[in-house]
């Protein structure tokens, strides 16, 4: 049983007796700020906030156990608009930044929040290495083929052809396919949604927490603003949840196989599995250092006293 189910199940139990009565200590409420969103109205970063607060509310964290971290663009202004500990950062350094976060406080859930130009432009050599390490986070990536912030500039993942302010003629470069590119560098938890569908973005950002080791939430959130509303529509019908049984997750081959499908974005958990996290090896280092005798502090002096 899923532990929102177990806690629907015994929030039903009338004994007038605490023990056999759970409820939440936490409400969405507890999880928003307070400061209002200034994006454009019809913005998809809306449903993505909004899918945070029900994945905090249904993991019941404590907000101050939670650290938000972020680039620059519209979807980088998220930390503001979530109570818990926040940092804006620099273009594309929110990765490196939620790691000293990990490192430094592993008890705490980091979550990343950023779009496509923050994190696959100027940040996009962080990618891999965050990856190949496994560090326990959530990269929550809102897609939406567009520099929003600055007027509606090409991004990487801007279609070919497409005409924007830099690109007034079209562009001519091929985009950038995010799934396929997490898949390659390994990580360990990868999944797609689309903004305008809440309920399944809070439940894979809500499994993007739970898993152990860097989790990847591709969100599809077109831009209406400099898209419009028939692209948004057009983008809805192109996104279509992957039925139950399509394939197993675990299987890599199969999920490069959905990754590389552009005619359909199908949503959902594409892949998962399970390794040791960057934590999980730092510590193992530490306890293999401090069980060698030839770091201990007074056998180095001792060596240069001999000298």
């Amino acid at each position: 049983m899923s532990q929102a189910a177990q806690m629907s199940a015994s929030s039903n139990i009338n004994t007038g007796s605490a023990e056999n009565v759970r409820e939440n200590k936490y409400s969405i409420n507890d999880y928003k700020s307070g400061l209002k969103p200034i994006w454009c109205p019809g913005c998809g970063d809306f449903g993505v906030v909004n899918a945070i607060y029900r994945a905090l509310n249904e993991l019941q964290l404590a907000p101050e156990k939670v650290a938000l971290v972020s680039g620059i663009g519209c979807s980088s202004r998220i930390p503001g608009y979530v109570s818990t500990y926040g940092f804006n950062t620099v273009h594309g350094r929110a990765i490196p930044i939620a790691s000293g976060v990990k490192m430094a406080s592993p008890e705490t859930t980091v979550i990343v929040a950023g779009g496509d130009g923050d994190g696959f432009a100027i940040g996009g050599g962080h990618m891999p290495h965050v990856a190949r390490r496994n560090t326990d986070m959530t990269y929550i990536v809102m897609d939406n083929q567009i520099y929003g912030l600055t007027k509606g500039q090409l991004s990487p993942t801007s279609e070919m052809e497409l005409k924007t302010t830099t690109t007034p003629y079209g562009s001519i470069d091929s985009p950038l396919n995010i799934v396929s590119l997490a898949l390659s560098y390994h990580v360990s938890f990868l999944a797609r949604g689309f903004a305008g569908d809440i309920t399944q973005l809070a439940s894979l950002i809500k499994q993007g927490i739970e898993h152990k080791g860097f989790s990847l939430i591709h969100v599809v959130s077109p831009c209406v603003t400099y898209r419009g509303m028939e692209y948004f529509k057009m983008m809805k019908e192109k996104c279509v949840p992957l039925p139950e049984g399509f394939y197993d997750p675990t299987d890599k081959v199969e999920a490069f196989k959905v990754a590389e499908n552009t005619k359909k974005f199908y949503t959902g958990v594409i892949y998962k599995e399970n390794r040791p996290t960057f934590n999980d090896n730092v510590t193992s280092i530490i306890h293999n250092v401090q069980k060698d005798k030839k770091f201990e502090v007074d056998d180095i002096l001792n060596q240069y006293l001999a000298q």
